[in-house]
């Protein structure tokens, strides 16, 4: 039996659109954001401000937010840290400003990842398609478990427990917590964790990786203030430790 074109591309338009959320005052920006995405067949949704921003997602979540960080009605930082309340949908932070303060305080807000203005398209699809593939299931057989002490990591659920008790891990979190189990004890470092985990090398930035480890630590370490398992190897990387 032939299939006719008619079906194929019907079948083509049942996939559902990746939604991204692009939140922005400017109009201008807006729009040609919107017309490059919907280009690499995104569903694009629009908020001018951060309250719209938030009843947009509580309305109809979306695959991925583009937050700008100035905001004509409360600062990005804590539309972030709102999203995260009851989210875990990746977040790219968009700023002016170049800052190690702003960068560093838009990830500890929670935002996966981060990207200066001017925007460049081609760094800014790739962050975005990065981000993306995180949140598709891991490659790593289903049954696979990692131990580490009272620390349960369960690759097939995207589960980490510690003492039983389920840690409200963000995919980007999970994800890398996973690459260091992977390694069984040996040191990743920032590079190879920049590769595995945000999907990019040589204008990635190790910040990201420095900050997530942070906020991995204030879930997964009885005293982060002296982590146990998630250690720092001074000068090479970071490596889970039993």
């Amino acid at each position: 039996m032939t299939t006719s074109p008619n079906s194929e591309v019907g079948e083509q338009r049942s996939i559902p659109a990746q939604r991204l959320l692009l939140v922005d005052d400017e109009a201008r920006i807006r729009r040609v954001l919107r017309l490059a995405f919907e280009d690499e067949g995104y569903q694009v949704l629009e908020a001018t401000n951060g309250a719209e921003a938030l009843a947009v997602l509580r309305r109809d979540p979306p695959d991925v937010v583009l937050l700008d960080l100035m905001l004509p009605d409360q600062h990005g930082f804590g539309v972030c840290r709102e999203i995260r309340r009851d989210s875990d949908v990746p977040v790219i932070m968009v700023t002016a400003r170049t800052d190690s303060h702003d960068v560093v305080a838009g990830l500890e807000a929670g935002a996966d990842d981060y990207v200066t203005k001017p925007l460049v398209a081609k760094e800014l699809s790739a962050r975005i398609r990065a981000v993306m593939r995180r949140i598709e299931p891991a490659s790593r057989p289903p049954s696979l478990q990692f131990i580490a002490g009272d620390l349960r990591i369960d690759v097939a659920s995207l589960e980490t427990t510690r003492g039983g008790v389920p840690l409200p891990l963000t995919r980007t979190e999970f994800k890398l917590l996973a690459e260091l189990a992977g390694a069984e004890g040996a040191v990743c470092s920032r590079e190879h964790l920049l590769s595995k985990v945000w999907g990019y090398g040589y204008f990635g930035d190790s910040r990201i990786v420095d900050v997530h480890i942070r906020r991995l630590r204030l879930k997964v370490e009885r005293d982060p203030a002296s982590p146990q398992h998630v250690v720092t190897a001074r000068g090479l990387g970071y490596r889970l430790v039993a």
